[in-house]
């Protein structure tokens, strides 16, 4: 099996700077950078990432935990932040923590003790348990897509977020729905707890009180972030005296489940009701009508977290940042207006 002296000597350099080319350790004049990648593929040549760790004390892994498997919004997000890493040269490590507190802890403490690099975390409603591990063991860490607010002890951040904006874009699918006429507009929110639902819920209102349209709590309802729990909420509108005439989801789950409660009672959307949601996804434009929806970017989420984490890494002491991204509204006809895409003139 060759060995880096081997490489540096097909490449014509020392040792010391075939390390710094693969280590990322030192800038390297790009003839000499090539020279080093061409001998390595030549000679098939390997690092032995045990033994780099043993010496560095880096395993250049990172742990992820979100709740991947149960929340297909997290599968873009996913690729975002694996495409990343693997263009810096780190393995990825997974957990899902399935939202739940106790849970959480004991997936991070899992990848805790794997010696992964530093970790990017989808937080729980309840993160004392997480931030007390994180923090008692010092841990690099990146809150991702839910904010956690636990400044330290003289008022500063004291971990890296990286999400998208919430509110606006919440609240401009109100005062579009208000724009096409519609008075009572009820909200799916997500499961209480979650940075994402409480600033949802702010957009939601802030919407109505744009609209001039009064904020009536029995519109606003819980679905868990989760299917199963957004159809019942949305059978509980439906079953009020004066149901609302447009709605709002507040995640994709959530979408299929209102639909599926809508579906279930006979209501046509848009001719019954309006429907706007957060989050958009692959299949949203394949439903009849196509759904009017917030889109996120997931993967420029996943991606920015991943280098905002390796800045950490590469500077412990740095402040620590909150990044937002914006979201796209992506205006299609489940809100009732005629579909963009039948108009020759559309624009995008």
């Amino acid at each position: 099996m060759p060995t880096m002296a081997d490489v540096a000597r097909s490449a014509g350099v020392s040792v010391a700077t075939v390390s710094h080319v693969l280590n990322g350790t030192r800038p390297v004049l790009p003839h000499t950078r090539q020279a080093v990648l061409d001998a390595v593929e030549e000679l098939g040549y390997t690092t032995n990432t045990l033994a780099r760790s043993l010496v560095t004390s880096r395993t250049r892994s990172i742990g992820l935990a979100v709740s991947a498997i149960s929340n297909p919004y997290f599968t873009e997000i996913l690729q975002g932040v694996e495409a990343a890493a693997l263009e810096a040269g780190y393995s990825l490590l997974i957990a899902d923590p399935h939202d739940e507190p106790e849970h959480e802890r004991k997936v991070v403490q899992l990848l805790h003790e794997r010696r992964v690099d530093g970790m990017i975390v989808a937080p729980s409603p309840d993160p004392r348990g997480l931030l007390a591990y994180l923090g008692r063991h010092s841990v690099p860490a990146v809150f991702l897509d839910r904010l956690v607010d636990a400044p330290a002890a003289d008022g500063s951040a004291r971990f890296d977020q990286v999400c998208a904006d919430n509110a606006e874009p919440t609240s401009r699918l109100v005062t579009h729905l208000a724009e096409l006429g519609h008075k009572r507009i009820g909200l799916v929110a997500g499961l209480p707890g979650l940075s994402t639902t409480t600033e949802r819920i702010m957009g939601y209102r802030n919407g109505l009180a744009f609209a001039g349209l009064p904020y009536d709590e029995r519109l606003l309802v819980h679905g868990a972030s989760e299917s199963a729990g957004a159809e019942q909420a949305t059978a509980d509108l439906l079953s009020l005296g004066a149901p609302p005439t447009a709605l709002v989801t507040g995640n994709n789950a959530m979408t299929i489940g209102a639909l599926r409660a809508l579906r279930a009672r006979g209501r046509s959307v848009p001719g019954d009701i309006a429907l706007c949601c957060f989050d958009d996804f692959a299949w949203a434009d394949l439903f009849t009508p196509r759904l009017t929806a917030i889109a996120q970017p997931s993967k420029d989420i996943g991606a920015r977290a991943v280098r905002v984490l390796l800045e950490r890494l590469a500077e412990p002491d740095r402040p620590a940042r909150t990044v937002r991204l914006p979201c796209a509204f992506v205006h299609r006809s489940s809100c009732g207006c005629p579909d963009p895409s039948d108009s020759p003139s559309a624009s995008p």
